[in-house]
């Protein structure tokens, strides 16, 4: 194994510092476009009454239908002799402001009954939900000319008309993420806290809702441009001699064949327009959202990024289960790469246990997913070091094949099965799927070996159990089917990753002796990681202690339990108390954490 036992802390200057909303929002290409393109839109629009253009409602019967290039008439001009170019940038201003404001009319009332409906709930919710259902019961374009035609032709009534008909897709939206946050546990402790249910909804379930907000505004105010052109278009929205887009538009149809300039030109620019807007909408919506600042604003993709700058040559060990040398992933941020895994380097044989320990945020989750693609990408890039089982590199093979080796060679049991579990299926079937996956069995077949399965890691009543669902289960039992399904296909190597964390210390004695009985009997190697030294000492053969990224100290269980050489690995023992300690524990800790950062300075 790899041992670095001088590693020091990272300074605050080479740590990477987290991005603003404006760097996130530049980084995405599409989004940059869009802003950068509206932008230029936007202020031609605004400058319309400055610029050394023709009046747009100037008629000209002898220049009518002049082609594009034409003196004094860039764009051309329409059937009255109207100068193109005027009209466009006259009428682009007047649909980008009700577009715009019908937008925020929508998402402001929409939002608010969103709000207030899925925070409430009860009575509440179901009074102004039917109202915001028989709003959706008409089609939405017949229901904003029933409004129109009520009020009257004009440009203004056209915006009530399109606000109100886009209210409900606001309402529905809100309400639904509002749900799903009113109960949760960051607004139960707000409530406990004594704020009151405004002061609650302004400052714990508005703040995340808003990125939806602004991403449902962003689609809705091409919606919404499109639809005022559409009302325009039909004689209900500008009214002559005003223009914009959708008058435009319907003033040119006849034209289409013997001059469709005319007509294109507006089309482009609702195109232009609209599209703008939705992709700086989709680059807001990221810049605006915490749990997206790493630098880079795509979304994880399903492959995980391997680009292996360097590649070691295999370590002489003779027949390991797992060997991994070098290993090295890292995190792009704003400044670059950045390590998480650091050229770590560890070997695991048939029927071994290895422990893997280390605070959280040391690397070893991420050491875990590295070893078959499974870090995210974006950020996660594997940029070194091999990963053999077996004997060959997996790392060097392609996704198909990897993707060979997760679930058959090497099994994952994860922290919390009841968020790796489907909810919607029952376990026995999970585990059917898991087995099929790697092998040409039936469904009775794959049944029978799930029922095997469940009996061997001491399921009670395993057949009735099978046609369970994750919630209908304990913590202890949804964390036996985890195993039961990492054991589906006899695999070589299990990777534990805190298995025992989430539960009680009952519990826990038990899935670990579990562990340990079906590595003995079945001859697995298993990479167990935690960051308790005590369950290292009960299950494990050989320990390394992962900091920052990097192991820096490994060998047998017994000797470093006894004979630690690393001052991290000493504070971590250190941490695991004693019966009869007393008081004497907090002071061992405080003394070991002041050396430590005596020895930092």
């Amino acid at each position: 194994m790899t041992v670095d036992s001088t590693i020091p802390a990272a300074s605050p200057k080479e740590q990477s510092r987290r991005p603003s909303a404006w760097q996130l929002l530049m980084n995405n290409t599409l989004a940059a476009v869009g802003l950068y393109t509206i932008g230029a839109v936007v202020l031609l629009a605004v400058l319309a009454p400055v610029l050394p253009i023709a009046d747009p409602n100037a008629t000209a019967l002898a220049n009518r239908l002049q082609p594009i290039g034409t003196a004094g008439h860039w764009l051309g001009t329409d059937h009255l002799g109207r100068d193109i170019l005027a009209r466009l940038l006259w009428g682009t201003q007047v649909s980008l402001m009700v577009g715009i404001s019908a937008s925020v009319i929508a998402a402001f009332f929409g939002s608010l009954i969103g709000l207030v409906s899925g925070y409430a709930g009860g009575r509440t919710d179901n009074l102004m939900m039917r109202g915001i259902d028989m709003l959706m019961a008409f089609p939405y374009i017949l229901l904003a000319l029933a409004i129109v035609a009520v009020l009257g032709p004009g440009l203004m009534n056209a915006l009530y008309a399109i606000a109100v008909v886009n209210i409900p897709f606001f309402a529905r939206n809100i309400r639904g993420i509002t749900i799903g946050l009113a109960h949760r546990e960051f607004v139960d402790a707000a409530r406990l806290s004594g704020k009151g249910h405004i002061s609650i909804i302004l400052s714990e379930i508005l703040p995340n809702v808003l990125p939806v907000i602004v991403i449902t505004m962003s689609t809705t105010v091409g919606w919404m441009i499109l639809e005022t052109a559409g009302l325009s278009f039909l004689g209900l929205g500008a009214q002559p001699p005003q223009a914009d887009l959708g008058s435009m538009l319907g003033e040119a149809r006849s034209l289409m064949f013997n001059a469709p300039m005319v007509s294109v030109v507006p089309g482009l620019m609702v195109f232009v327009i609209v599209m703008s807007i939705n992709l700086l909408g989709d680059g807001v919506r990221d810049a605006l959202d915490p749990r997206l600042r790493a630098g880079a604003l795509s979304r994880p993709r399903s492959v995980t990024r391997i680009e292996r700058k360097t590649l070691p040559p295999a370590a002489p060990v003779q027949g390991p289960a797992l060997n991994v040398v070098a290993l090295e992933t890292s995190f792009e941020g704003s400044d670059g790469l950045v390590p998480a895994v650091n050229k770590v380097s560890f070997s695991l044989h048939a029927g071994e246990c290895l422990g893997l320990i280390g605070e959280s945020g040391s690397g070893k989750s991420v050491t875990a997913l590295s070893l078959l693609g499974l870090v995210a990408s974006p950020p996660g890039v594997i940029t070194g070091g091999r990963v053999e089982i077996g004997g060959e590199d997996v790392l060097s093979k392609s996704e198909s094949e990897i993707a060979s080796y997760r679930g058959g060679r090497v099994s994952y049991v994860f922290q919390d099965p009841l968020t790796t579990l489907h909810p919607l299926f029952t376990i026995g079937d999970q585990v059917d799927e898991a087995i099929r996956a790697h092998q040409p069995l039936g469904r009775a077949e794959a049944r029978a070996k799930t029922i095997a399965l469940f009996k061997a890691v001491l399921l009670p009543e395993p057949e009735q159990r099978a046609n369970a669902y994750p919630h209908e289960l304990s913590g202890g039992q949804r964390q036996r089917v985890g195993i039961a399904m990492a054991l589906a296909n006899d695999p070589d190597v299990i990777i534990a990753d805190e298995p025992t964390t989430a539960l009680d210390v009952t519990v826990q004695a038990e899935i670990l002796r579990l562990l340990d009985n079906l590595r003995k009997e079945r001859g697995l190697a298993l990479l167990f990681i935690t960051h308790d030294f005590g369950v290292v000492a009960q299950i494990c053969d050989k320990v390394a202690v992962m900091r920052h990224g990097q192991i820096v100290e490994a060998g047998e269980t017994e000797a470093v339990l006894h004979d630690p050489q690393h001052d991290y690995t000493k504070r971590l023992i250190a941490c695991v108390p004693r019966p009869g300690q007393g008081r004497a524990f907090l002071k061992d800790i405080r003394q070991l954490m002041a050396s430590e950062a005596g020895a930092e300075r």
